[in-house]
């Protein structure tokens, strides 16, 4: 089964937020309707690489949330887009919407963000850092944060003109 990770986000869309094990039966379901086969090893790498990519971003709950589990959201990359036949899923499964809080979440993944830019400045890696800079551009316009402490940190190593 191939998908986009904006497809990706378009499933987790669906439901709000998902727990990694729900998101990869929703794509199991997906792909069955679709007459595809799976590869579970195939859709974990999938899952991974959209989490790399900040299309999809992990959530841990508060202490006391109801949800104690992590769980798997629309990050600031994506553009959500619902792959064929995905409509019918929360027809299918039974799994509750959820929302999760998005101040939160925002915390979460702006210091994802900063950790990672650091790690990235300390790596020398130049191809990296060009991607988390489109990546700090994005979250500001999908949470309230200001990423200008995260593109500092960047530029000694973006390639220069």
């Amino acid at each position: 089964m191939s998908t986009t990770h904006d497809e990706l986000a378009g499933v987790v869309d669906l439901f709000g937020a998902l727990r990694r094990a729900e998101l990869t039966a929703a794509l199991d379901e997906l792909a069955f309707k679709q007459g595809q086969d799976v590869d579970e090893s195939a859709l974990r790498s999938t899952i991974e690489a959209a989490i790399d990519a900040y299309a999809l971003v992990e959530y841990e709950p508060a202490a006391g949330d109801t949800d104690s589990e992590p769980l798997v959201a629309v990050g600031p990359t994506a553009f959500p887009t619902l792959p064929p036949n995905a409509e019918d899923l929360p027809h299918i499964l039974d799994y509750d919407r959820r929302t999760v809080d998005r101040e939160r979440l925002a915390e979460q993944v702006s210091h994802r963000l900063t950790t990672e830019a650091a790690a990235v400045v300390e790596a020398d890696n130049q191809t990296r850092a060009a991607e988390l800079l489109d990546v700090s551009y994005d979250i500001e316009t999908w949470a309230s944060v200001d990423a200008g402490e995260v593109r500092s940190v960047l530029d000694p190593v973006l390639p220069q003109d």
